[in-house]
């Protein structure tokens, strides 16, 4: 059995998998809300479900690129629970999950673009085609009318998630597939969990970190006067 994590975008979500097969699944939405909903969410897809907490095999979290704050929560309390239960840690990146459901959701796709928003007119992308292959590797990427030209005069390509709401507006050759409603969820590390679980591929639950691709910057409300008490 295996408790999947996915706090890197605004959804909060988990989701408990057992031989690569979703058993349930749970998500909640807010901004700035994981700190206090991820902790209840596990408690009570757990309850619900008749288990304890030492029959899970291991926890997947979802690793990164994403909310700086978001993958902190996330793997910060699946390292959590791996250290209390000696059970192992397994790490899969934020973009195979979107990828996932792009794929899940249109099973026609060979090519799918994931993106995660990063502000302004950039995203957290790569190109992953449905076997698996990494066509290019995960960036920071500002979107402009030319972005995806070349792979786009000869490919079909899904984009999906929330970064890729940005993308309408520029990149309008017939070959760019915008899929909506596509979103990073727990359920959607099922297989890659699996197969890590199988393949013992383990993270070091006393030094994994998320992997956030980009610095965290530190910003001050517009409203705080400095100073101010």
């Amino acid at each position: 059995m295996i408790l999947c994590i996915e706090t890197s975008t605004d959804v909060c979500s988990v989701a408990l998998v057992h031989n690569a097969q979703v058993l349930a699944h749970t998500e909640q939405f807010g901004t700035n809300a994981h700190a206090s909903t991820l902790t209840p969410l596990i408690e009570k897809i757990m309850k619900d479900n008749g288990l304890s907490m030492s029959k899970l095999d291991a926890v997947a979290v979802s690793s990164g690129p994403g909310s700086y704050t978001g993958l902190r929560i996330g793997v910060s309390t699946a390292k959590g629970i791996c250290y209390a239960l000696g059970k192992p840690l397994i790490a899969v990146n934020s973009l195979h999950v979107i990828a996932e459901a792009i794929f899940k959701a249109h099973p026609e796709a060979r090519i799918a673009a994931p993106m995660i928003d990063a502000r302004r007119m950039e995203v957290y992308t790569e190109l992953i085609s449905n076997e698996g292959e990494i066509i290019s590797d995960v960036e920071a990427k500002i979107i402009d009318n030319a972005s995806f030209a070349n792979e786009l005069r000869y490919n079909k390509i899904y984009f999906g998630g929330n970064g890729a709401n940005k993308c309408t507006a520029v990149i309008s050759n017939p070959n760019a597939i915008f899929v909506d409603n596509i979103l990073p969820l727990a359920e959607n590390l099922a297989h890659i969990a699996q197969y890590k679980l199988d393949t013992k591929q383990f993270e070091s639950v006393a030094y994994f970190e998320p992997f956030y691709l980009k610095e965290f910057v530190a910003t001050t409300p517009k409203n705080k006067v400095l100073g101010a008490v």
